[in-house]
């Protein structure tokens, strides 16, 4: 094995081994996310450096450079980080980058501004390897915030309520879903399958390691003012509804499955009460206006269970967390198979109606129809076969789904 030193702008030595020792595992990798951090880049890189001499760990320090224009990466460069290049712009994107890129059994990552002290990853980095954790997350709330660190909107309303959002709809402990510093293992990381391009990906990690039954552990930090002299890349109100919005869109059962079973159920009570007569409710009519609403409800309800095992199956089809409990109960029994046939079923009782009115029609000449006594039927049928629709086509998609997934385990 060969290897050549060159001198830096710093002053300190770099070696730079050959190809081969290049590609060789290490303990230990930094990575920073950058992009136009010029400014506070070189003391994030001197903090990571210095954790990996603490440590006393074989490592390296990593700038995913996500395309700065303002010299950070010839900074980061000169002060010994291995600078790599991402085109595809993004947080998510340069830290995915940033560690496919690493040769690291065990991964730190944290933000290039200054906002944080990489020296205080050490506990996080002996923690996650004395205590066989796949994850643990640094916690500012635990920690210190420095005055000024976290602006007042975020601090008392951005981060705990998404943070609370996230325990509650993943079932996961962590407090401070958002912070920038944490520690993991790359087995884990390459488990977890984290796609998220954006902020996102801050949300996209801790869920996946929830829904996964991964162990997380907690590591109080403290926040620092950043050294910035520019606005943060942090947009607080677009991305806190990204974040909201992914979060959502992976916990079917509170965005779908319970809103549409109180639809429905409200639905059908109407419906049954309504479909032989109007009705008088504590002084109020209730007639065939209200069972068009009723069948709304209907409709809307049941689209939403729907919707909401098809995402459950995508979610077990690409791996995002297994099937467990009522969902793995449910899942088992929902097959393509029987969701054809119960829309079958459906669209064939809701024609007996239809053949009903089309026979009163014929016996009127095809003439006028009376609509107090033929239309509460016709809502009755209309609603059904729209039911049966709705069903054959979520069976068609859970077809896909099962295809996708026997690929997968194939």
């Amino acid at each position: 094995m060969t290897a050549h030193t060159t001198t830096t702008a710093a002053g300190t030595v770099e070696v730079k081994p050959d190809a081969a020792h290049h590609h060789a595992p290490l303990a230990l990798s930094v990575i920073i996310p950058c992009l136009n951090e010029a400014k506070t880049i070189a003391g994030c890189v001197d903090e990571a450096r210095t954790l990996v001499r603490e440590l006393g760990l074989p490592g390296e320090v990593i700038v995913a450079d996500n395309g700065s224009t303002d010299g950070s990466r010839e900074t980061a460069a000169a002060h010994g980080a291995r600078v790599v290049p991402v085109p595809a712009r993004g947080y998510g994107a340069a830290l995915r980058a940033g560690i496919v890129a690493s040769r690291g059994r065990t991964i730190v990552m944290g933000d290039a501004d200054g906002s944080y002290d990489f020296r205080e990853a050490l506990p996080m980095v002996r923690t996650l390897l004395e205590s066989r954790s796949d994850l643990v997350m640094g916690d500012r709330f635990g920690g210190r915030i420095e005055p000024g660190a976290m602006p007042f909107k975020n601090r008392y309303l951005g981060n705990p309520v998404l943070s609370w959002i996230g325990r509650t709809l993943f079932d996961c402990p962590v407090r401070d879903f958002h912070c920038g510093m944490r520690a993991f293992t790359r087995e884990a990381f390459d488990r977890l399958d984290v796609r998220s391009q954006g902020m996102e990906f801050a949300s996209d990690m801790v869920m996946k390691a929830s829904l996964r039954g991964m162990r997380i552990t907690q590591s109080p930090i403290t926040l620092r003012r950043d050294g910035r002299d520019r606005p943060p890349h942090l947009r607080p109100w677009r991305d806190g509804w990204r974040h909201l919005r992914f979060m959502l869109s992976h916990s079917p059962r509170f965005a779908l499955l319970l809103p549409g079973l109180v639809l429905l159920a409200l639905g059908l009570s109407a419906a049954l009460f309504l479909s032989t007569g109007a009705r008088r409710v504590a002084g109020v009519g209730l007639d065939i206006h209200s069972l068009i609403a009723a069948c709304l409800a209907i409709l809307l309800g049941h689209q939403w269970l729907l919707a909401a095992c098809v995402m459950r199956l995508h979610g077990v089809a690409t791996a995002i967390g297994p099937a467990k409990g009522f969902a793995g109960w449910m899942l088992n029994r929902l097959s393509a198979e029987r969701l054809l046939l119960t829309g079958g079923v459906m669209v064939l009782l809701g024609l007996v109606p239809m053949g009903w009115l089309i026979a009163t029609w014929a016996r009127a000449d095809f003439g006028p129809l009376d609509t107090g006594t033929t239309l509460r039927p016709t809502m009755l049928g209309f609603t059904l076969i729209a039911l049966g629709g709705q069903t054959v086509m979520s069976g068609v998609v859970a077809s896909m789904l099962s295809l996708a997934r026997g690929r997968d385990e194939a």
